[in-house]
């Protein structure tokens, strides 16, 4: 995010359109636009900030719903008209519920990075009778008894003829490793990046 503001060419309305894109999964996920103010406001908070031509004001995106974009960078094309913001996006993008702004544009990540999205949403926007939620509210320790009760249960299933309850007890326990994660601030791709290192080490 090496550039100067003043070398964009916005519009007569001081406005230029930003495609937003999915660092993780590459989906487009919506077009705004943005001025130099909500720029500078982006760059210096590392929150998707734009300017809402409705309201003629700045918007966070994901301000009220909890579904707030992390930039990881910003490029202009060739003719420095259009900005390419590239975010993590935290729940969906869409204020209709919807991952992407487009028709038939489908969450395209892994199962893992979505269920990892999901719990996310859940810390960041409880929701009433979520299992999850309630895990949050009860805090760090009953997490850590659940993660322990799953190995617990991985290790006696795996005792046990078939692999049906394996699988399922093994599940529960990604499951809430997740939920872990999220309590402690620990992404899917951090795990990735430490598993890509021991493969190119001891593995």
């Amino acid at each position: 995010m090496n550039f100067k503001i003043e070398e964009l060419k916005f519009n007569a309305d001081g406005l230029i359109p930003a495609v937003v894109q999915d660092v993780k999964t590459k989906d487009v996920l919506m077009v705004a636009y943005m001025n130099a103010e909500s720029i500078k406001t982006t760059l210096e908070t590392g929150f998707a900030t734009y300017w809402s031509r409705s309201r003629g004001a700045l918007w966070k995106k994901g301000a009220t719903s909890g579904n707030v974009q992390k930039v990881k960078s910003i490029a202009y094309d060739c003719d420095k008209d259009a900005l390419l913001v590239m975010v993590d996006q935290v729940g969906v993008a869409c204020h209709t519920g919807s991952w992407s702004c487009f028709e038939g544009v489908e969450k395209s990540g892994s199962l893992l990075d979505q269920l990892a999205d999901t719990i996310a949403k859940r810390k960041a926007e409880p929701k009433e009778g979520s299992y999850t939620t309630y895990l949050f509210n009860e805090g760090i320790d009953k997490i850590l008894k659940k993660v322990g009760e799953e190995s617990a249960e991985i290790i006696i299933a795996a005792k046990n003829p078939g692999n049906e309850e394996l699988v399922y007890e093994i599940s529960d326990l990604v499951y809430h490793t997740l939920v872990l994660m999220a309590e402690k601030g620990v992404s899917t791709d951090d795990i990735k990046a430490a598993l890509k290192g021991r493969m190119a080490g001891k593995y």
